[in-house]
């Protein structure tokens, strides 16, 4: 596979200012220059790297000139690949595009596999396995917080903390190998590999706690908008998103469905889901709304839960709170129309004692940052002055891969206290080391190779 040259479109389909057309591999000098004609100066394959020459596209077959283009040379090592890279920036038409691309793959290249350009950069030693899933994470990132903790990872940090940790575990395993194979000259393992297990032990758990902030950047926040019908859900929909998204009617069970919006709070993505009203209905398609609620509530990482402060608390938000307090979610209780109320209103909260409450108005644009304030503090619990610079775990695939590690070191650690034979700690060391591995690619098995780069874009 790796001697083939491969080529695809590496841009998105439709107009655009810019269509590209990717190849890496042994032959993709020679393929390009085959259909790359230079309007002047040195061939394609005379030209250094990390140029670009402008020239046409001709079709050798019939001498019809294609697309007037820009065509760019990265020399192996020095490329994306580590391979020599060809990439023909044509006119962005799909027509134009695929017209290129038609020709490469008809002169000697093969189309790309998903994530293929991307694979041979970790087959070729370019990146690891946890910098080629920062790629992904990159072009999928859905807030600048998403977008920082990526390119972390692309850039290796969390790679080097890996390596680290992997150093400890390699130290106490050569120590003990050597007191196995040499006793009579190294004598008992000592003291210290202990210690560096107990610091790579730390080190692990210091990256599991970052977990649920790095899920949620990566992920999105998902928060429903609950409560019973008229109370304003929709109209604080509308009012976080500053758009008239949802349909607003005094009209009781107009919601009858749920609708999803994404927005962006302090640097993170919120999924936000204005429900249908929780009430007991004979209407059959305001029922499948209710289910559907409940279906929301379910899945949320937080419950905005809407009363509506003119009316006062009545039996249906109890009810409602009550089912929503038996789930163990996160709950904001959100008291809507403060402009509507003129007398205090601290009793209209006291069924709610011991949740956080917020006073808003969504018509009129009252309590809206604090609202979203609150919603950071309670998803992130406290760690609102996160930086931009610190190591995120993103992936479950790495959570899992860490939690795994972590559990075999302290099987480790506490069977070398209490004096079980070295050789038998090792089977506890090795298998931590093999999970470290599976994160940056150094143990990870083929099958897991195969559905990672199979989440790319045939470009990439």
């Amino acid at each position: 596979m790796l001697a083939d040259t491969i080529a695809a479109v590496a841009t998105p389909p439709g107009e655009g200012g810019i269509g590209i057309v990717r190849m890496s591999g042994n032959s993709a000098i020679a393929v390009a220059e085959k259909i790359f004609q230079p309007r002047r100066g040195l061939k394609l394959s005379d030209s250094p790297s990390h140029t670009l020459r402008l020239g046409y596209i001709i079709d050798p077959d019939t001498g019809e000139t294609v697309d007037e283009v820009l065509a760019s040379i990265m020399r192996a090592p020095h490329s994306y690949t580590a391979e020599d890279v060809v990439e023909i920036n044509c006119h962005g038409g799909s027509l134009a595009t695929a017209r290129v691309l038609q020709l490469v793959l008809r002169h000697g290249a093969r189309l790309a596999e998903p994530g293929e350009f991307t694979r041979r950069a970790f087959l070729n030693g370019r990146l690891d396995l946890a910098q080629a899933e920062a790629v992904l994470d990159v072009i999928k990132a859905k807030s600048s917080r998403g977008l920082a903790a990526a390119v972390l990872q692309l850039q290796g940090r969390l790679s080097r903390k890996i390596d680290k940790i992997s150093e400890w575990i390699n130290g106490a395993l050569a120590a003990i190998e050597a007191s196995l194979d040499f006793p009579d000259e190294v004598g008992e393992v000592g003291t210290e590999e202990l210690k560096g297990l107990e610091e790579a032990r730390e080190e692990i758990k210091g990256l599991l706690v970052t977990w649920e902030e790095g899920r949620l950047v990566n992920e999105g926040l998902k928060i429903a908008i609950v409560g019973r019908p008229n109370v304003g859900k929709s109209s604080l929909l509308n009012a976080l998103l500053n758009q008239e998204r949802a349909i607003v009617s005094h009209i009781p069970g107009t919601t009858r469905d749920t609708i999803e919006e994404t927005l962006l709070l302090g640097g993170y993505s919120c999924r936000l889901i204005d429900t249908a009203g929780l009430r007991e209905t004979a209407d059959a398609l305001e029922s499948i709304g209710v289910a559907r609620t409940r279906q929301a509530i379910n899945e949320a990482d937080l419950i905005l839960m809407v009363v509506d402060l003119s009316t006062g608390i009545l039996p249906e938000d109890r009810l409602i709170f009550e089912e929503i307090a038996g789930r163990d979610k996160n709950v904001i209780i959100v008291g809507n129309k403060i402009d509507m109320v003129k007398e205090k209103i601290k009793d209209r909260f006291s069924f709610f004692e011991g949740y956080p409450q917020v006073k808003v108005s969504a018509k009129e644009g009252i309590g809206l940052d604090e609202l979203a304030t609150k919603v950071r503090e309670i998803v992130l619990g406290g760690r609102v002055g996160t930086r931009n610079d610190d190591i995120l775990i993103i992936r479950a695939r790495h959570r899992d891969a860490l939690e795994k590690c972590l559990e075999h070191l302290e099987a480790a650690i506490t069977a070398w206290k209490r004096g079980v034979p070295t050789d038998l700690v090792a089977v506890d060391l090795w298998a931590a080391r093999d999970y470290l591995g599976e994160i940056t690619g150094t143990t990870a098995r083929e099958d897991l190779i195969d559905r990672i780069f199979s989440d790319f874009c045939i470009g990439k």
